[in-house]
């Protein structure tokens, strides 16, 4: 049963608004810059042409992602013993989506705090499941470039740059002794000594999530869900006329400059995923892929993934607020 909801939350709620509208912002900037680099009659023109039941098969898809990764968030709360009604965790687990505009995702911890409110269950022991969506979102979008690269031997060292990358975050977070090493020189930090054994149960929660059978597990199903938003791009593309992309290059286009917005820990990723993806689009999809067809489509599949998942967040937060008032 839902408590009560802490003093906290108003402030919460004004960090979140804030977040969500500094995003905004940024992401009309990016989409400007794009639109007025791209020609915007040009934009305007493809826009006109577009088919939008391919922007609702896109959501479609967008949807089935969310769906498949719910059952990873499920999965990995019963592989560290923590029940949670299902009603409950899909409320926990989408109101997190409110924080998909933060640098990697990684405020998606959120849902930690959200089931400390409601089921005083420490955030210590559930955060590292954030950490653990995280690698393991980067290990499938690893697969997904490796996939999409078969036809374009560019792309071979773009995929060992990332999976050079991702090896070493694994390591970091899965080797005992490299984090026995950081959790003794936290003790004897004055900043960090007082929450040693906090951060010793989150770790101890982590590794229990990286090793190797949950972590192919996490790994497999980010492959389903983030393959569901290439195809997102590959529809999106069709829904314009032409078949100028291939699914290879949809997949290699979306997963590489996902990854690279990720990495770069910009807030959802925006600006480097935008224009590393229109400039992919570009190369990839030959002469008929002109600028502007490549930045219409990138905006809309930016819609289509980033901004409905917010919108989505913003939904089930209130409604688990709803619920939660006593």
């Amino acid at each position: 049963m839902n408590r009560p909801l802490s003093k906290d939350s108003s402030v919460t709620a004004r960090g979140l608004l804030k977040s969500i509208v500094l995003a905004t912002v940024l992401s009309i900037a990016v989409f400007a810059v794009l639109s007025i680099y791209s020609d915007v009659r040009q934009l305007q023109a493809n826009l006109a042409v577009f088919t939008y039941c391919s922007l609702a098969f896109a959501f479609l898809l967008a949807s089935g992602n969310y769906g498949v990764r719910f059952i990873r968030w499920q999965y990995y709360l019963r592989h560290i013993d923590i029940i949670v009604p299902s009603g409950e965790s899909a409320l926990v687990f989408l109101s997190g989506f409110v924080m998909s505009v933060t640098p990697g995702k990684f405020g998606e911890v959120f849902k930690s705090l959200l089931l400390y409110e409601s089921r005083r269950i420490s955030i210590a022991k559930t955060a590292p499941i954030v950490v653990a969506e995280r690698l393991t979102d980067l290990m499938a979008l690893v697969v997904l470039i490796a996939l999409g690269s078969l036809s374009f031997k560019e792309g071979i060292p773009i995929t060992i740059s990332g999976a050079s990358v991702v090896a070493l975050i694994l390591m970091a977070c899965a080797f005992r002794p490299i984090g026995d090493f950081f959790l003794a020189l936290f003790d004897k930090l004055p900043l960090t000594k007082r929450v040693g054994p906090k951060l010793r149960e989150a770790y101890n929660s982590l590794l229990e999530m990286t090793r190797l059978w949950p972590l192919l597990v996490g790994t497999v199903i980010g492959v389903v869900a983030w393959g569901m938003e290439c195809a997102a791009l590959y529809v999106i593309v069709l829904g314009f006329g032409v078949s100028v992309l291939s699914w290879d290059a949809a997949t290699f286009a979306y997963s590489t400059s996902t990854m690279a917005g990720a990495l770069a820990m910009m807030p959802g990723g925006l600006g480097v995923t935008e224009i590393g993806m229109a400039g992919l689009l570009r190369v990839l999809g030959g002469s008929e892929m002109t600028i502007s067809l490549a930045t219409a489509a990138t905006i809309l599949v930016r819609i289509a993934t980033l901004w409905y998942a917010v919108v989505i967040g913003i939904i089930a937060l209130g409604i688990r607020r709803i619920l939660s008032k006593p």
